[in-house]
Formats: C-alpha cells, sequence, structure tokens
C-alpha cells in the first residue's frame, strides 16, 4: 500500500488496517519460525507498511490538535 492510499484513509479505517496488519505480520511471524514462509519479501512489505500507517496516524492526529 502506498502513502498517496493510505492518507486518503480516516483515523477510523488506518486503525482498522493497522489492526489487520498486525495480524497478518504475526502470522508471517508464525510461518518464519515454522520454516513454512512461502514469500519472505511479504514481511518486510508488512513491516513497511506498518510504519507507513502509523506516520499517517500521527500525521492527522498533528493536524487535528493545531486545528487544520
Amino acid at each position: 500500500m502506498k502513502m498517496p492510499e493510505i492518507i486518503s484513509k480516516s483515523t477510523a479505517q488506518l486503525a482498522e488496517t493497522l489492526a489487520q496488519l498486525r495480524k497478518e505480520q504475526m502470522n508471517l511471524r508464525f510461518q518464519k519460525a515454522a520454516g513454512q514462509l512461502a514469500n519472505p519479501n511479504r514481511w518486510r512489505q508488512v513491516r513497511q507498511t506498518i510504519a507507513r500507517v502509523k506516520t499517517a496516524i500521527s500525521m492527522q492526529t498533528i493536524n487535528t490538535k493545531e486545528g487544520k
């Protein structure tokens, strides 16, 4: 998921997306531990997307506090 897609979502939608990504990250962690991880690059993609979502939530919170 790219940043323009993420920024266009509301805070509630971002929170839901973050929860889904964390579940996926947990599942990938279990697959990695069991040696069944089919796509190792997906782990990195999920981590980066989580960081993007958290950044967007932070940006929206700051903008709300400043009254923009």
